[in-house]
Order: structure tokens, then C-alpha cells, then sequence
């Protein structure tokens, strides 16, 4: 057990938010984005602790598509979260590591007693920094990287352990110490929120839900149009496609990697439910979202070509837990590949696996079993972060 702190799709333990979800028409915009000066070569060079001023940026987020620098993991740290599975959460992810390491280099922050450990357990492949931290999930307590013409970027989203739900003493703190680690200028956002939570097709559109963004546990007082403003100029998107989710019910209040990702721009692959899932609110988001993108065009006018991704059959799974995390949809793409999670239904993983190979031509599909991830609520892509090349 992990008490006391809710796993990521736990329900919460503190009975002080209940069950929530907003039907609500799609939502975009199509204002451009600010285009400020560009600060110059000597500001741009500033350590990453003088956080630079949003308005005074014109960078923009880069498809995962995008070729990467390296990929960003961290080896997760408290046993007051993880428990008796901490091991085999540790497992899981140095195999996602090893798997990353095989098609670009791998960069895994660990506290500094705890990173021989690391070193030893995921191999010569997998470089080990140490930089404290408190858990894995360095999509969201990592920095959020952009590109313009004065480079590269990364966002501080001002993680604050997804509204208050867990400890994040050191997580609070990664993205400005990876990017002061290796001198890349950090932007400060005025908003607070995760990298898990938004999408990009690097064209102009951006996905997301309202549930983990427009929520007083992150951004108290600010409307869905101000957050979106913040995005617009952050990076460099022309429109929003804003979802319902569902508050209230996971630890992230369910972000948009669990629920619709971009394969290509004006192509969205689904997460959808079995054919035997009984409806519930993760069911009722799916079709929530289903039906804003049938309505829905991206920033180039270009109406959405939907493919669904079937969630698993979790029935030869021994004991998954009610928040283990059944998505195919948070894999991962990374120089030449996709990392796709592996469950061990062997129809239900192939047929996955063939969906984005289809989707994904050119790469080389990888699947990865981490179970012991999943029964905490995450997936692969919520345990990477990529740097894309400037």
C-alpha cells in the first residue's frame, strides 16, 4: 500500500473532492501568439535560475515527433509512495530506460545516495545524474522543452505535486535545477500545472483538459481563457482544443496523455474502453472527448482524422488494482521508435502494437512490460521527458 499519499489514479483518500465531470462543448481559439523580442545572445545564455518573462519569448513547443537531444527519466525515491513495490517499480523503470538508450541518449536523475543503485540496475547504456528527487514521473516535475530562433527553452510549470496530492519537496525543484544542470534558459510560467497535461501536433494545436488545468488546486482564480492565453504564449500555439476530464478522481485529474494524443498533425489516436467495460467516468471522458473532436478543426482548419485505441484486457493480469493506469496510450516516441507499454494479453498487445505501427511509419515499435508502474496510475510517457533538438 502506498498510504498516505493517492496513488495517480487513485480516488482521493481525503474525501474532500468529489466525483466531477463536465460535459462540455470543445472549445478553441485562433488569436495568434505573442511575438516578442528576442532577448539577446548574452540574456539567452543567463542561468536558468533567472527565469525569463513569458512575453518576452517566441518559442514554440516541437512535436514528440521531433528528433531529440535525449530523453529525461527520474528513479523514483520514497517508500512512504511506492511501498513494498518500490523494487519492482524501480525494475520497470530501468527497462524503460534501457529500451529509450537503444535509439537516443538517456539522461535518469536520482538522489545522490540512491544513484549507484540506479547505475547498477539500469546498465552502461543509461547515464545517472545526481539530482535529487522525490518520485518518477519526470513528463510532469520536469521542464517542458521549447525551441525558437534563440535556441532552446525549457517551461517551469511550477510543479506543485499535482495540486498538493503528494510530497514534491525535491520535485517542485527539477526543472530549475536540470535546466541550471546544463545551462538552458528557463521560462517561468505564470500558470501551474504538469507536461503530462498538455498535447501538441507542433503546427499550431494544442489538447488538454479542463479538469487538471481550470482547478483551484493549481490555478486558483484564473478562467479556462486566461490559461489558455498562458498557453498560446508559452508554446507557441494558435489554438486550443480544450476537453472535459475528470476531477477529482486521480491524482492528476486526468491528464490529456491518458486520454487523446496527436500521431501526426490533424491525426488523434483515442484512449476508448473495452466492449465489456461497464460505463464510469473514465468511459464517459472518453466519449466526452470523442464527440468535441468529431466537431473539432486544428489551428490549420484541418478537420480530425479519429483513431480509436482500445484500452487492454486486464483478465490474465494478476491482481492489477482499481488505479492501475489501462491505457495504451501513454507510449512514447522516441529517435527512430515508439515505446508502447506492454500488459501481457498477447491479442490486446498486438493489436495495439499494429495500431501504431500504422500510425507511426518508419518506427520501430517497442513494447515494454511495466505493470508495476501502471498499478500506480502512470505509464511510459509519464515517466519521460524529451529534449528535442533546437
Amino acid at each position: 500500500m502506498r498510504e498516505p499519499f493517492p496513488s495517480r489514479r487513485a480516488v482521493l483518500r481525503s474525501g474532500a473532492a468529489a466525483a466531477a465531470l463536465v460535459l462540455l462543448e470543445g472549445c478553441s481559439s485562433d488569436a495568434a501568439p505573442s511575438d516578442g523580442t528576442e532577448p539577446s545572445s548574452a540574456s539567452a545564455s543567463t542561468s536558468a535560475s533567472a527565469a525569463a518573462s513569458p512575453a518576452a519569448t517566441s518559442y514554440a513547443m516541437p512535436a514528440e515527433s521531433h528528433p531529440h537531444t535525449r530523453t529525461f527519466m527520474a528513479w523514483p525515491a520514497l517508500e512512504e509512495v511506492w511501498g513494498d513495490q518500490l523494487p519492482a517499480v524501480r525494475q520497470d523503470i530501468a527497462n524503460v530506460a534501457q529500451a529509450v538508450a537503444r535509439f537516443e541518449p538517456v539522461v535518469l536523475m536520482a538522489r545522490p545516495d540512491q544513484s549507484a543503485r540506479a547505475r547498477e540496475q539500469c546498465g552502461d547504456s543509461v547515464e545517472v545524474i545526481d539530482l535529487p528527487v522525490d518520485d518518477l514521473w519526470a513528463r510532469d516535475t520536469g521542464p517542458t522543452f521549447v525551441t525558437g530562433p534563440g535556441g532552446l527553452a525549457g517551461v517551469d510549470l511550477n510543479f506543485n505535486g499535482w495540486g498538493n496530492k503528494q510530497a514534491h519537496t525535491e520535485d517542485s525543484q527539477v526543472a530549475r535545477n536540470l535546466l541550471d544542470r546544463y545551462g538552458i534558459r528557463r521560462i517561468q510560467a505564470p500558470i501551474t500545472g504538469e507536461g503530462g497535461g498538455i498535447e501538441v501536433d507542433g503546427e499550431g494545436t494544442l489538447m488538454a483538459t479542463e479538469s487538471s488545468w481550470v482547478n483551484e488546486n493549481r490555478n486558483p482564480g484564473k478562467s479556462r481563457d486566461q490559461i489558455e492565453a498562458a498557453f498560446k504564449e508559452l508554446f507557441g500555439v494558435r489554438k486550443v482544443i480544450w476537453f472535459a476530464g475528470v476531477a477529482g478522481q486521480d491524482i492528476t485529474d486526468c491528464h490529456i496523455d491518458a486520454l487523446a494524443r496527436f500521431a501526426e498533425p490533424g491525426v488523434v489516436v483515442i484512449h476508448r474502453p473495452g466492449p465489456d467495460t461497464p460505463p464510469d467516468i473514465w468511459s464517459q471522458a472518453s466519449d466526452q472527448a470523442l464527440e468535441v473532436l468529431r466537431g473539432a478543426t486544428d489551428a490549420m482548419g484541418r478537420p480530425l482524422r479519429i483513431v480509436d485505441l482500445t484500452e487492454p484486457d486486464l483478465s490474465g493480469v494478476p491482481d492489477p488494482g482499481k488505479d492501475f493506469l489501462a491505457t495504451y496510450l501513454n507510449y512514447y516516441v522516441v529517435n527512430g521508435a515508439v515505446i508502447m507499454p506492454r500488459f501481457g494479453d498477447k491479442a490486446s498487445d498486438d493489436r495495439a502494437a499494429g495500431i501504431l505501427a500504422d500510425l507511426h511509419p518508419g518506427r520501430e515499435i517497442v513494447p515494454v512490460s511495466i505493470n508495476a508502474i501502471a498499478a500506480g496510475g502512470g505509464g511510459i510517457h509519464c515517466s519521460t521527458q524529451q529534449q528535442p533538438v533546437p
